[in-house]
């Protein structure tokens, strides 16, 4: 018998507006025996069935949605089925020959991640009780893509991420399965990269930015870019790639320019496309002082906050760089300019955007706003699975 979580009364705002998540104030008591990680039901305070889902006491997101149906079996056939959707969906809306397969909430399986890079899956699981189910998803997904022809030759886990232990687990890391090369070369927007999906930032590589660094081709050809917190390159190299004459990459990781001058090498391009270890908040100032200028000016900058907390800070960080990097645009030249922090909602982005234009006595015609591609979906009301706010502009001076 599956014990039953009750809201206190006015309680659930979030899970009642179409999110996925209670947090541990909002409940008023459990009624039935549970461990950690079990499937439970969701009552309102008065008894109105709300759903089932994973339950977590350790955690201050205590309870994750998994159905809003009240006669919903939670078994092995209901994640399979969801693992089917959502590889349905990939399949009309990207190009899946790399991309995000499943996306936690937004793919009504809160709390995991899997991202496919040719034949070989990421599995990031951050929750405790969906990763009780990891396998079973890991062997549904290996099902479903067999049956489109698509051979899995590895998975590879990489739940080292810190807030695992805010669920009462330690981070976990290496083969599900059999070892394998975890060097994998991937194809994306005509450019070639190797992944390295062992040591690499989070799963790897950063697929949500696909689409808008296939909106930068247009904009690169026989130009001279920019391309600031590189990571492995793949802004500088969709640049390169689409023409430009000159490409500098900049990121402060010695393994991440590493990477970025190897992938470089991959597709030819190690003659227009060079990358520099270096602080780009150090750096631009510097290329300010020495007058360099490009036509193209990219900022793909880490998430300067992960907490409301520290908000306030991360706004400074973000006007700081946008300026600096407006700067160093000719005039009726480009800025591409994101944040990739939920927390930088589309209005505060915007208005720390204006005010670094305001201090750089530069004028922005807005050319697109794009966020993340398509296999990173949107589940509305769920405000953490909107997180990627992406900018083109022509910057023009002031006159």
């Amino acid at each position: 018998m599956s014990a039953t979580v009750y809201l206190r009364k006015g309680e659930g705002r979030t899970i009642k507006a179409g999110g996925a998540w209670v947090y541990d104030n909002e409940i008023d008591r459990i009624d039935g025996a549970y461990t950690n990680g079990d499937v439970v039901a969701l009552c309102d305070f008065d008894g109105y069935p709300m759903g089932w889902g994973f339950l977590n006491m350790h955690s201050k997101i205590s309870f994750r949605l998994l159905s809003r149906k009240k006669d919903a079996v939670i078994d092995e056939a209901f994640i399979a089925q969801r693992v089917r959707d959502a590889w349905n969906y990939r399949k009309e809306v990207i190009d899946t020959s790399s991309c995000r397969i499943i996306f936690g909430e937004a793919d009504f399986l809160p709390g995991i991640v899997v991202d496919k890079f040719s034949d070989v899956l990421v599995v990031e699981s951050l929750a405790l009780g969906i990763d009780q189910w990891k396998m079973v998803i890991v062997d549904a997904l290996k099902k479903v893509l067999a049956e489109d022809g698509i051979s899995i030759r590895g998975v590879y886990e990489r739940s080292d991420a810190k807030v695992r232990q805010k669920e009462g687990m330690e981070p976990a890391k290496g083969f599900l399965g059999a070892e394998f090369d975890t060097k994998v070369e991937i194809v994306e927007n005509g450019v070639r990269y190797f992944v390295d999906v062992k040591d690499g930032q989070k799963t790897g590589f950063f697929l949500d930015q696909k689409n808008n660094r296939a909106a930068i081709h247009k904009l690169c050809k026989n130009k001279k870019v920019l391309d600031c917190f590189t990571h492995t390159g793949s802004f500088a190299l969709n640049a390169g790639i689409a023409g430009a004459s000159s490409v500098l990459g900049v990121d402060a990781s010695d393994l991440a320019v590493h990477q970025a001058t190897e992938n470089a090498a991959l597709n030819g391009l190690s003659d227009r496309v060079t990358f520099q270890c270096a602080d780009v908040f150090d750096l631009l100032p510097e290329l300010e002082r020495k007058g360099e200028l490009y036509d193209v000016v990219i900022l793909d900058p880490p998430a300067f906050t992960k907490s409301r907390a520290s908000i306030k800070q991360a706004v400074k960080g973000y006007r700081e760089i946008n300026l600096r990097g407006l700067k160093l645009v000719k005039n009726g030249g480009y800025l591409c300019t994101c944040t990739c922090s939920h927390f930088m909602d589309p209005d505060l982005f915007a208005k720390t955007i204006r005010e670094a234009a305001t201090g750089a006595h530069k004028r922005l015609r807005q050319v697109e706003f794009r966020t993340q591609a398509a296999d990173h979906p949107i589940l509305w009301a769920a405000d953490s699975s909107y997180y990627l706010k992406f900018y083109i502009f022509q910057v023009v001076e002031e006159r």
